[in-house]
């Protein structure tokens, strides 16, 4: 007797957005130093019809976030975490702004290790091209 094949949980997740019938999930990647570019492209992605998530700390900005080492150290990670389940969650990346650093790099290659398709502000900047 033959079973059928269990799906994973990221082809359950697929299935339930297309029951639900939602639009793309378009996450927002990028250095914060570019917060203003990333609210611009929320509007631009979000009047194309899109549903999007993107980075809703900066840790980049002066604050009390900020104001012990250790703890901001601690929330780094914890938002780095949050910010994969994004990618996770999401159709695609847009990736924001004509700098890629560590983070932004390695948020790139964990969602394309997943096979989301990466898209670019300022393409020059695709560490894979």
């Amino acid at each position: 007797m033959s079973y059928p094949r269990q799906l994973t949980p990221e082809e359950k997740l697929a299935d339930a957005k297309k029951q639900l019938s939602l639009p793309r999930i378009v996450v927002i990647c990028g250095s914060t130093r570019f917060m203003a570019e990333m609210t611009e492209a929320d509007l631009q992605e979000t009047k194309a019809g899109r549903i999007v998530v993107k980075p809703g700390c900066d840790m980049k900005s002066p604050r009390e976030l900020r104001s012990d080492p250790v703890e901001a150290e601690a929330l780094k990670a914890r938002l780095d975490e949050l910010h994969r389940a994004k990618i996770r969650l999401a159709d695609e990346v847009l990736v924001v702004g004509d700098y890629i650093g560590d983070s932004t790099r390695a948020e790139i290659a964990y969602a394309r290790s997943l096979g989301r398709p990466v898209r670019f502000t300022h393409p020059e900047v695709d560490p894979d091209v």
